[in-house]
């Protein structure tokens, strides 16, 4: 079990947020309709978790000036430029623990960017829900489609 635990936050401080410019957009479980275009246009990254030299985890965002409830409303508010509210609208891992170290990194990089909010538009799913609460988020809207999340950026991460 020592072992275990050594090995996990060995791999955990050995990661760092990256941004790509290129990715599988198959590969995305929650919104793979959204092309490589979409995903880095107008104030919009695609962030990978990287460790040793390969990408773990991937979040894809939206600088926006209020919180959207649909992918659509993000699209119109990320055109925008002078938002201050980061939207994480799908994220995923290929290593367990690394969904929640991305989450991890994702506010330590808003923070340092100095915008005010990070929340999420996520799917109305029971796996999404989860997620996020587990990670310490609250939910603040149920959409028609979607929900959001938003995580304190002044907790300690």
């Amino acid at each position: 079990m020592k072992k275990y635990i050594e090995d996990f936050f060995k791999w955990v401080k050995g990661t760092e947020l990256v941004e790509l410019d290129d990715i599988d957009v198959s590969e995305d479980p929650v919104r793979p309709e959204l092309t490589l275009g979409f995903r880095i246009t107008h104030d919009r990254k695609i962030l990978g978790l990287k460790y040793e030299d390969k990408i773990i985890a991937i979040v894809c965002i939206a600088v926006c000036p209020e919180v959207p409830h649909t992918v659509r409303e993000m699209d119109y508010m990320s055109r925008v430029k002078d938002g201050n509210v980061v939207v994480a609208y799908t994220v995923w891992s290929r290593k367990r623990g690394a969904g929640q170290e991305i989450i991890n990194k994702l506010a330590k990089y808003v923070k340092e960017k100095q915008y005010k909010r990070l929340v999420t538009l996520s799917p109305l799913t029971p796996m999404a829900t989860h997620f996020h609460i587990k990670n310490g988020a609250k939910q603040v809207h149920i959409n028609d489609v979607t929900q959001n999340f938003e995580y304190d950026l002044n907790k300690k991460i």
